[in-house]
């Protein structure tokens, strides 16, 4: 089996990261490796917002903000929750997809497109030496939380992944029986 075979069939998601995260470098060329994302007819959906170490604070305090607005009954546990949500890595990348009109590539193809621009953003950051996780819940899907990232109309959230050094060892996942997943027609 080649090494990036093995690579792919290790990789899982690590919910504890640290510091370091990528450098401006290292960053270039994760982003290179997501834009590789299949995009039918090259309406080039995908894009990310990255925040730092010196934005996440502020990020907490938008999602704190929007969490009151969805529900004004939200605890300080649910606040709390929302505002140190960022901090659980030095670096948060919004994925986000433009999904336009167009004849031959509906709406569902070009978030698709995003959502694979977003995975491969996770791979790349793997193979860079560092471990992510995947995140949305409701602040993905809040136009308050969107508009205050400056997203656009026609933009939304696939994914919030959060990105670091692996805090711990990657955790053991058995292999999946492949004839529960696998079928011949």
């Amino acid at each position: 089996m080649s090494d990036i075979l093995q690579f792919l069939q290790q990789r899982n998601s690590s919910p504890k990261l640290t510091a370091p995260g990528p450098c401006a470098a290292e960053l270039e060329h994760i982003f290179r490796a997501a834009l590789r994302a299949p995009d039918h007819g090259w309406l080039r959906p995908s894009r990310f917002v990255t925040i730092g170490q010196e934005r996440r604070v502020a990020f907490g305090e938008l999602l704190e903000r929007c969490l009151l607005l969805r529900n004004p009954d939200a605890d300080e546990a649910a606040l709390a929750k929302a505002r140190n949500a960022p901090l659980r890595a030095p670096l948060l990348v919004v994925a986000v997809v433009k999904v336009a009109l167009h004849p031959k590539v509906p709406p569902i193809e070009q978030r698709f497109s995003g959502a694979c621009a977003a995975q491969a953003l996770l791979l790349a950051a793997e193979a860079s030496g560092f471990a992510g996780i995947w995140r949305t819940g409701a602040a993905a899907y809040d136009r308050a939380v969107m508009s205050g990232l400056g997203l656009a109309e026609d933009e939304e959230i696939i994914a919030f992944l959060y990105i670091g050094s692996r805090n711990g060892s990657a955790k053991m996942i058995p292999p999946l029986d492949m004839t529960h997943f696998v079928s011949t027609w």
